[in-house]
């Protein structure tokens, strides 16, 4: 049996041996199919807002809109969302002053040209566009439940009507991308993205893929878009050639979670039983940029391993470890499980940046042998970040099976970061 395993822009081919014991996870999104186009899809579900009035009716009487939109590092469509958004504003109050808020998070800056290839040309000329500086424009809005303090971009503060565009995939530690991410951490300061990281929170159990209920990441990030004043966001869902096969549109809560219980019923996956070898990916470009991103596709094989079961992760890495403090964390550290000891006691106001993606990876290397399928440029950083590096995937699975016996059972997952795992 041949199987496709996602690697930048291309995939991997493997030949799985039949007579093993081996059973193969997809994602149903494939199946999320329409005869619209995207634009087509965005303008329906903006017709028939869930739980808000019609954009176009909520620009009335506003002087000041501001449109969060995505970064770089996220495939939203960008093209296909705007247009509708724009009209619609300047059809219920010709005359509203629009700025396009770019939500970078704790990201690097976007750049013109980045900017460019994700809205389009003309409204990258025509439209004003603010790139979200995290260190600094942030203006104090209070406190959340957990305690951190809300600070977020003035710009957002000094508009009449905060709108937002998104997607929806499943989130390794919010559950669910999209919808009140766009503001926390989208448009927030430094500080309040790291208290909403923090070790307390993403090492709850709730915090995980696919769980909203009792999530104290999800709960503050509520409490952030009534305390910004979000009032209408458009959200897609994208199938894994990231077309535009569903939208939805309205209240930031509301239309949100329409978009999060449709997706779980294409998402949910369940081995039949638990594997003592994953093979899986973090879905190709743009999410298998570098190893920092990697970490979320383990989590999808942490999530159906059996104890001291092997996790095989596929991803091509271009740009190396995608941060020096994720690196340095990981390198530096006696082993995985003293890092994750010590992470722990850090409270809240002490997070440092990146601190939640080493965690989530040495959670997961406290229970689990992983082998990196990456470039081989990158076998001594992999190495160095206690990994094991192979250079295919056949010879990761040689490594495997000698490890955890011939017998073992091998679950594949060709996309980790499209699948919910029921657990």
């Amino acid at each position: 049996m041949k199987i496709q395993i996602p690697y930048g822009h291309h995939a991997l081919e493997v030949e799985l041996d039949t007579s093993k014991s081996c059973e193969v996870l997809h994602s149903r999104t494939a199946e999320l199919t329409s005869t619209q186009s995207g634009s087509e899809l965005v303008r329906a579900a903006m017709a028939n807002p869930i739980g808000s009035a019609p954009l176009h009716e909520l620009a009335k009487g506003k002087k000041k809109a501001v449109v969060i939109i995505s970064d770089h590092t996220r495939p939203v469509p960008s093209k296909e969302i705007l247009p509708a958004m724009l009209a619609e504003l300047r059809q219920g109050n010709p005359e509203i002053d629009v700025t396009l808020l770019v939500a970078t998070g704790c990201h690097r800056l976007t750049t013109t040209k980045e900017i460019e290839e994700k809205v389009g040309a003309e409204i990258a000329a025509r439209e004003k566009i603010v790139v979200h500086d995290c260190t600094q424009n942030n203006q104090d809005l209070g406190v959340l439940p957990s305690g951190a303090h809300l600070v977020i971009d003035r710009l957002a503060l000094e508009a009449d009507l905060l709108v937002a565009e998104g997607f929806i995939e499943p989130h390794f530690f919010a559950g669910f991308s999209g919808g009140r991410k766009s503001i926390l951490p989208g448009i927030c300061d430094r500080a309040t993205v790291l208290g909403n990281h923090c070790s307390a929170f993403v090492g709850d159990p709730h915090a995980r893929t696919g769980i909203l209920k009792d999530n104290p990441i999800h709960r503050d990030m509520l409490a952030a878009v009534r305390m910004a004043k979000l009032q209408y966001i458009v959200n897609v869902i994208l199938d894994p050639a990231h077309k535009t096969v569903a939208a939805f549109a309205g209240d930031p809560v509301e239309a949100h979670l329409a978009g999060c219980e449709t997706l779980l019923q294409y998402c949910r996956v369940a081995p039949q039983r638990k594997g003592d070898i994953i093979l899986t990916s973090n879905g190709g470009e743009p999410l298998d940029q570098n190893i920092y991103q990697a970490v979320k596709g383990m989590t999808a094989g942490e999530a159906c391993a059996n104890p001291g079961a092997v996790i095989i992760l596929c991803a091509r890495c271009a740009d190396g470890t995608g941060s020096d403090d994720f690196y340095q964390a990981v390198r530096d550290c006696k082993d995985a499980a003293t890092l994750l000891a010590e992470i722990e006691k850090i409270p809240m106001e002490s997070t440092t940046p990146d601190q939640w993606q080493y965690q989530v990876l040495a959670r997961v290397l406290v229970n689990h042998r992983v082998i990196m399928v990456t470039e081989p440029a990158l076998e001594q950083t992999v190495r160095e970040m206690k990994m094991d590096f192979a250079a295919s995937i056949p010879q990761a699975l040689e490594l495997a099976y000698a490890d955890r016996g011939p017998d073992a059972h091998l679950v594949v997952i060709p996309d980790g970061v499209s699948v919910i795992v029921d657990q």
